[in-house]
């Protein structure tokens, strides 16, 4: 309650000054989790909205400069939120979703789901973010984690990057100075919050990109659990190993602690099968994680990110 006060003050105080207004932003005080991650599960948050991005730049900074816990949420689906909730403020970028197209770049705000990006894409017969196409998040989280697909990651197609730092600097991020990596990026480092990014593709054939499109979501539905709440491919992709297949080897598909289960149609996937619980998808993780390292003695890492 004394963060949420503390930032409301702050948003206060910025209306005084006549630096934003109340229309360019939201509070919503003990929001289910649950609702806001793809994985079902988590406690109650204090959420902020941005509604512009002059919202988000003034904002950001002045929340992390009073020193208040902040997590950045873009569609909630690489994510697990803790039973007992979240006690900082939960900064969603979900409703940031302007999208335009010049040439063959594509300029997005953090909150426009990938798929949506990938589709207009595909209309205006620009070819490269085909892989993208199903993947259920967010430009913000994709160039954040450098999401990827199907031998795609987001690091083929960004340009450059917008972002304001915990500082309040304003800064383009191109090229080298995104810092890509596997499921990384310098954003991850340096705590920017990322606002919009621009997308370089290629004049391409639309019919054919529709076709790889359909394919791609196909493969998905064919062997992916996409029935169930998970938050998807929980773990990383080792070196020189498919995560997913050492433990489909130590016979863990379809183990269960309680509501959460490993997906007995990938392996890579912990499903929420049966109300379950952030706890119950923690201890299935740690189970696999001990399991592989006591049979295998290969360490495997988590991709999803915990709210904390």
């Amino acid at each position: 309650m004394l963060n949420f006060q503390t930032a409301r003050e702050i948003t206060s105080r910025l209306c005084r000054e006549k630096k934003l207004s109340e229309s360019e932003f939201e509070w919503k005080e003990s929001v289910s989790l649950a609702s806001l991650t793809s994985f079902k599960t988590g406690g109650n948050a204090t959420v902020f909205y941005p509604l512009t991005e002059k919202a988000a730049t003034l904002s950001y900074p002045a929340f992390c400069k009073a020193g208040l816990p902040v997590f950045v949420l873009g569609g909630g689906t690489n994510v697990i939120a803790r039973d007992e909730g979240y006690g900082g403020i939960l900064f969603s970028l979900a409703k940031l979703k302007e999208i335009s197209v010049s040439g063959n770049r594509i300029t997005a705000q953090s909150g426009v789901p990938v798929t949506a990006l990938a589709s207009l894409a595909r209309k205006n017969a620009l070819a490269g973010a085909e892989f993208l196409y199903g993947i259920p998040g967010t430009v913000g989280g994709a160039v954040f984690m450098n999401a990827g697909a199907y031998d795609g990651e987001t690091k083929d197609i960004v340009c450059e990057a917008r972002a304001v730092l915990p500082d309040g600097t304003i800064q383009i991020f191109a090229g080298a100075a995104c810092g890509f990596g596997y499921r990384n990026s310098v954003f991850i480092e340096n705590r920017a919050l990322i606002l919009s990014a621009v997308f370089s593709l290629q004049t391409g054939n639309e019919e054919k990109i529709r076709e790889k499109m359909e394919d791609f979501m196909a493969r998905r539905r064919e062997k992916q659990p996409l029935e169930f709440p998970s938050a998807g491919s929980t773990f990383k992709r080792c070196e020189g190993y498919f995560t997913a297949k050492l433990i489909d080897d130590l016979g863990l598909k379809g183990a269960r602690v309680g509501g959460a289960m490993v997906s007995e149609k990938h392996a890579g996937f912990i499903i929420n099968y049966g109300h379950a619980t952030s706890a119950d998808i923690f201890a299935l993780i740690e189970k696999v994680k001990a399991a592989v390292w006591e049979k295998k003695k290969i360490a495997i890492e988590c991709e999803v990110r915990t709210i904390e």
